[in-house]
């Protein structure tokens, strides 16, 4: 476990002051050694760390993008993650065993939001298809949903009654399965913070973000496409895909380019947020599907 002197002295002064108080509490351990993964390229600058950690979307904090202070509340031990569903296996996780049984790397990641904003992440963590074999799904299992915390102690944004609180996201298990597809459970070598998803979350790169469910409790896997949470508020905006394509406009806004955090600078939007070479194969028979609304 981290104290308070050792934390301070680990360069933890980068990040915002809520942020330290929460890692400062001593209860997070430090992140294992990871090695970076050279396969996966971000051709872009990484954004900076303040930046990545104070302009987040989790309205379970507020609907604001500065919900640091308000995240900085939630405890971020002891923490389980239940995977049920179409396993043979089904079991319930404790983070740290999750790390200690899991190969653990560091991916460099561009991440895409559908606002139109973008940045380029250092995460840590692993695979979600390593963490799936240990459940053993069958072959009836076709989706995987990912389902957020819900902790009305330290989460205001639940007393919002209009939303469908549990925040629910879900893929197809090939999604899941994809290479690419990761579960961090830090970022810029230091544990995840609660603001941008902690203790850990799942990230699909070559989707908007709104896709990559934070703060998870609990991995089903189904054979009924799971009914997401943005889905559910405005369907006609926000499909069940998501994938990134600067010719398939939101309804009220191009997303032919991105606004890049930290310099401001609007570049063009790629198709697959650049990672087609990886996930394109996936959707070659859904020609008839709404793959990016």
């Amino acid at each position: 476990m981290l104290n308070r002197r050792a934390l301070m002295g680990a360069g933890a002064a980068l990040l915002p002051s809520a942020a330290l108080a929460q890692q400062a509490a001593g209860v997070v351990p430090p992140l294992p050694e990871a090695q970076r993964n050279l396969r996966y390229r971000p051709e872009r600058e990484i954004t900076p760390e303040r930046e990545a950690t104070t302009y987040n979307n989790f309205y379970e904090f507020g609907t604001s993008k500065n919900i640091v202070r308000e995240a900085s509340r939630m405890p971020m031990r002891p923490w389980t993650i239940q995977v049920d569903g179409m396993v043979a296996k089904p079991a319930t996780f404790g983070v740290d065993d999750l790390i200690r049984q899991l190969p653990i790397e560091e991916r460099i990641y561009r991440l895409r939001c559908v606002e139109a904003w973008a940045m380029t992440v250092p995460w840590t963590g692993f695979q979600l298809s390593e963490l799936l074999k240990l459940v053993e799904p069958t072959s009836a299992a076709r989706y995987v949903s990912f389902t957020t915390a819900q902790l009305p102690a330290v989460m205001p944004g639940l007393r919002q009654s209009w939303y469908p609180w549990p925040h629910v996201e879900g893929c197809t298990v090939a999604e899941a399965m994809n290479e690419l597809t990761f579960m961090p459970i830090g970022m810029y070598g230091k544990p995840l913070l609660a603001q941008n998803g902690g203790p850990f979350r799942v990230v699909f790169p070559w989707k908007y973000g709104f896709k990559s469910g934070k703060s998870v409790v609990r991995i089903t896997l189904t054979d009924r496409r799971p009914e997401n949470f943005w889905f559910k508020i405005q369907p006609s905006e926000y499909g069940f895909w998501a994938n990134v394509n600067p010719e398939v406009a939101h309804p009220r806004w191009s997303q032919a380019t991105e606004r890049l955090l930290g310099s401001g600078e609007r570049v063009p939007t790629r198709l697959f947020n650049g990672y087609g070479e990886f996930v394109s194969g996936l959707y070659t028979n859904l020609q008839r599907e709404r793959l990016w609304a």
